[in-house]
């Protein structure tokens, strides 16, 4: 055992504030994984949420466990020690239940990693009942689960207050069961996806048959709260080292009303809800007996009603207040004078399409007089700096969309530095320029993303348009890692070996290319509207709208 390892934990443990420790006895255990690091983990509120539904059953012990630091992974592979978990120090192996909790696709990458550390066979076949059940849920699984499907037992589809006392109550029932029975008994509680209990069938690039076993369901429908103010998603964990270190988190809805066609968020959570205005009133002005900022967190936190008088309540209550980023059309001006007096230096807006007419095809719902309108307001109430967010790569895109959005920009940059001249300093535009990713669930889903060397082209281009323009500056995604989290995206079953090898090797690249998997290709064709999708195993009623907002958005 490592003593580095157990000592570093205890004092994470003694820094934090919420964290849950009970004695082992009689109860099941839990081990819940965020496939990051403790720092990006923490930062969750969804992981913290999830945390507290376990916990919340007095008969069930829920602890915590991250992908290794560097310095812990070489003491981890130094010394030969299983991985551990962060309240008790024990190995993930001699836990009841291991579940990963999956915000994003490209942590998938990291699941073989922690399993290999935990001496945990990777693949659900090669375990057997002397091994913990390993399980998933999140947001990444909620879009196409396959490419990690052959190293779970079980995956959940849907949102965890419906699901956690389901899955509590069967594994509870079902104790001494064997394991294939007990994985009969999940697969009929709606939402549960038993990877193992569906085989499915190839025809070069494509799914060509998806086939239930044992009178198992043809698809796993997913699963939604309707009442939010019942679920009351706030921070439960607090510690240093952290993104909202200070900062009290509150879910105020789920979902987006404006189903822009290339955003996963506004269709996999639907409907959209939203929580009262009181009940996030009470909870944040109760957070404000310990802290000092509160954190408004959801898709769309300015559709939310009463966004205005809920902040300046916090406000008048002696508390700041902090959103992601605001919804252009939808400015409170009550909001934002709050934003201002809570400090706020930067508001990140998000144009999305370089043109009117690619704003258009993902149904923006915004226009350019709408998105400069939106810059004054900010820069009128004192919020100098603007963080701006396009895609390039869009279907159909060409150079003038490009040079339009350069226009917009220098258009920006001259509205922002005329508004400013009154308090005598300038503020600072910043270009988010991340590429168009095909998502699942999304009408965009079956486009391409763009060839590298074209989103190169294009980087370049924006990058030396923008130089010349004084107090703007650009940031662009790296290049490669949108393109690993395209394929895993859109990945099949057949992923699944491939990253276990990336794991091994240290290189996904490496990896599809010693699986004769062409990586470019796969991200970058235009799936056929008839073509069998890997998440298909996932129940879609709106996939018929899906297919008439593609063929809207193509002018098809």
């Amino acid at each position: 055992m490592s003593w580095k390892i157990i000592d570093k934990y205890r004092r994470r443990i003694a820094e934090e504030h919420g964290g849950v420790v009970k004695g082992w006895g009689g109860k099941l255990t839990v081990c819940l994984v965020y496939p990051n690091h403790y720092r990006t983990g923490m930062s969750n509120l969804g992981f913290q949420a999830v945390y507290g539904l376990f916990n919340d059953h007095s008969d069930v012990v829920c602890e915590r466990a991250f992908l290794p630091d560097k310095d812990e992974l070489a003491e981890y592979r130094t010394g030969r020690k299983p991985l551990l978990s962060l309240e008790s120090q024990k190995p993930l192996s001699d836990f009841d239940l291991v579940a990963f909790s999956v915000s994003f696709e490209t942590d998938y990458l990291n699941i073989p990693i922690i399993l290999s550390l935990a001496r945990i066979p990777s693949f659900s076949s090669e375990r057997d009942a002397s091994n913990p059940l390993v399980i998933a849920g999140g947001a990444a699984l909620f879009l196409n689960p396959e490419p990690i499907a052959d190293l779970l037992d079980l995956a959940c589809i849907g949102e965890g207050e419906m699901l956690v006392p389901k899955l509590l109550e069967m594994l509870q029932v079902t104790e001494g069961l064997a394991r294939r029975e007990l994985l009969l008994q999940a697969a009929s509680i709606p939402g549960i996806y038993v990877p193992s209990l569906y085989r499915i069938e190839y025809a070069g690039e494509a799914v060509a048959a998806i086939t239930p076993l044992d009178d198992v369901p043809a698809c796993v429908r997913r699963v939604w709260s309707d009442d939010l103010d019942m679920a009351g998603v706030g921070s439960r964990l607090f510690a240093p080292d952290t993104e909202f270190s200070g900062m009290y988190l509150i879910e105020v809805s789920r979902g987006c009303p404006r189903g822009c066609r290339f955003c996963a968020a506004g269709f996999i959570y639907e409907p959209y809800r939203q929580r009262s205005l009181e009940s996030v009133k009470t909870q944040a002005l109760s957070a404000l007996a310990d802290h000092k900022k509160i954190g408004l967190v959801g898709a769309a936190v300015g559709d939310f009603k009463g966004i205005g008088e809920l902040c300046r309540s916090i406000a008048d209550a002696g508390g700041a207040v902090s959103v992601a980023s605001l919804r252009i059309d939808a400015l409170d001006d009550e909001m934002i004078r709050v934003l201002f007096e809570s400090g706020h230096k930067t508001i990140s807006l998000a144009p999305e399409g370089p043109s009117q007419r690619l704003r258009d095809l993902v149904r923006k719902g915004i226009n350019a007089g709408q998105i400069l309108e939106a810059c004054r307001r900010l820069v009128s109430h004192d919020i100098l700096n603007l963080k701006l967010y396009f895609i390039i790569g869009l279907p159909t895109e060409t150079m003038a969309d490009l040079d339009e959005m350069v226009s917009l920009v220098d258009a920006i940059r001259q509205l922002v530095t005329e508004t400013a001249k009154g308090n005598k300093r300038l503020g600072q535009i910043t270009l988010s320029v991340n590429p168009f990713i095909p998502k699942p669930f999304t009408p965009l889903q079956w486009c391409g993303m763009a060839a590298v060397k074209e989103l190169e082209l294009k980087a370049a281009f924006l990058r030396k348009a923008v130089a010349g323009m004084p107090n703007v500056r650009f940031q662009m995604e790296g290049l490669k890692e949108s393109v690993i989290q395209a394929l895993v995206s859109r990945g099949d079953r057949r992923l699944a070996k491939v990253i276990v090898n990336a794991a091994e090797c240290g290189s996904l690249r490496k990896a599809t290319k010693e699986n004769a998997m062409d990586m470019e290709r796969l991200v970058t064709r235009t799936v056929p509207l008839e073509e069998r999708l890997p998440w298909d195993l996932i129940c879609c009623e709106s996939r018929k709208r899906l297919v008439l907002e593609y063929r809207w958005a193509l002018g098809q």
